[in-house]
Parts: C-alpha cells; structure tokens; sequence
C-alpha cells in the first residue's frame, strides 16, 4: 500500500467489472451509506467508518479511505483488507488504524455481521456518556433497546486486545452503546445496519431533547410496554431495512449524487 494522496490527486481507476458482481455490489451499497451519513449529519470529518464484509471465505471487508471525506467516498476508492488490516490490492489510501481494531473483531467473529458502521454523533456520545445509557422513552428507543450492548471506554480504539472485548460485551446483540464513544450497529446486509444505526441514532437525538425539559417532566411508557415494542423491533427491523427504508434511501443517494457508484 503506497502512502497517502490528495484527492485531487489520486487516480482512482473504477474496478467496476474487476471485482466478482458480488463485491461490485456490496461497494456501491456501502458508498452509499457513506454519502448518506454525510447527508444525514452524522460524519465526523473523516474520522468515523462504516464497513461490508466482502462475500467469500476469507473475511476480507470494505473500509473508507482514511483521508476523504465521506461525501468523496466511491465504491472503487473504498480500500479491501484483510485480517490483519493490509490492504488487499493496490490503493493510494491509507486505512483507520481504530476502524480496523473495532471492525475486524466484529467481521471475523460474526458470521451475521456483514456491515458494521460506528459514529461519533453529538447525540450518540452524549447518551453514550450517561450512567443509565439509552433509556425507554419512545418508541424508536425501546424498539432497539433489547438488541443493545455496552462496551467500556479502553481508549481510541488502536490496541487489539481490545477486539475481544468487542466481541464479548456484544454477544449476539446487534447494536452497541460504546461508552464515552458512539454508536455501533452491525446488521447482515448494509441495508439491515443502516437502518439500526438510523433508529440508534435518532432515539438518542430525541433522549438528549426529552432530558433538556428536566427529568421531572418525562413520561414513562406502561409497564411492559418497552418489552413488547422491543420483540417488535427485533422482529421488524430486518423487514423493514429489506423490503422498505433501504430501497428507499439507495433511491435517494442516486438522487443526491450518483457519482457515489463509480
């Protein structure tokens, strides 16, 4: 892997038809995603990521360029590595070291975990933050809340010791507060991780606005009415992120700008 490159710079030749139509997919997915967290306003520079694990039996997986933006991420610039976070084939980028530490644990132990994406939103870092984590007070937290696991703040995410710790505090859950951090959800499809992201994501948006009217103010839904909308959640989200939102949302990043999938 050659050192790093300005965008203006860099020749990003398309690998459209010189990856299997398999990977060529899950590239113009996962570009996507990028151009929709850009959109959405939950980037943070460059320093957050998202990534798809590539189909094959050798767990390589999609990571973005360290140094574009995630509105200049393309299917052909996004970098494929391997285990041990080399760049498999040539690329002008260089790779997150902290992406690779919390997205190779997943990958490789995860046979579901087909797509992992992790920010740094305001929102996400503030509930992230706070002793109680997510709380039930709407419907779109308590639809996530009995998929959500936790992980202690060791540090930027460089050291990999700490991927087993990821894979532990996880366990069969789909989503994660990580402590002091952001958010993380996984999903078998970038469409799937996506949407548990999105709605991760906008229940702490909303924890955060319910908590600034003072706590005395809140109302709490029933008694068992979390658990109920939990089951729900768990069984609906993968419906809907497949059959609904994502077709939708790909319709959009095509909308927004189509150079995505080059």
């Amino acid at each position: 892997m050659r050192g790093a490159t300005p965008i203006d710079s860099a020749d990003i030749p398309s690998l459209e038809g010189k990856v299997s139509p398999e990977e060529w997919a899950v590239r113009v997915e996962l570009a996507a995603a990028y151009r929709l967290v850009h959109h959405f306003g939950w980037d943070d520079l460059i320093f957050t990521h998202l990534s798809a694990r590539v189909p094959g039996p050798e767990h390589h997986f999609l990571l973005n360029p360290y140094n574009l933006m995630f509105d200049e991420v393309t299917a052909s610039s996004l970098i494929k590595v391997d285990e041990n976070g080399h760049a498999v084939g040539d690329t002008p980028f260089m790779t997150n070291p902290a992406g690779f530490v919390i997205h190779s644990a997943l990958h490789m132990n995860r046979e579901d975990a087909a797509s992992v994406m992790h920010l740094h939103t305001p929102h996400g870092q503030a509930v992230s933050a706070h002793k109680d984590g997510l709380l039930p007070l709407t419907q779109t937290a308590m639809l996530v809340l009995g998929d959500l696991a936790f992980h202690d703040y060791e540090g930027v995410a460089v050291d990999t010791d700490e991927r087993a710790r990821l894979v532990e505090h996880l366990g069969e859950k789909s989503m994660m507060l990580l402590r002091n951090h952001g958010t993380l959800a996984t999903g078998a499809s970038v469409g799937e991780c996506f949407i548990r992201l999105y709605y991760l994501e906008r229940a702490c948006q909303a924890q955060v606005m319910a908590l600034s009217a003072g706590e005395a103010n809140l109302n709490h839904p029933p008694q068992g009415a979390p658990e109920i909308t939990a089951q729900q959640g768990g069984a609906g989200l993968p419906i809907v992120a497949k059959m609904l939102a994502w077709p939708a949302l790909m319709r959009l990043a095509y909308r927004l700008d189509p150079g995505f999938a080059t």
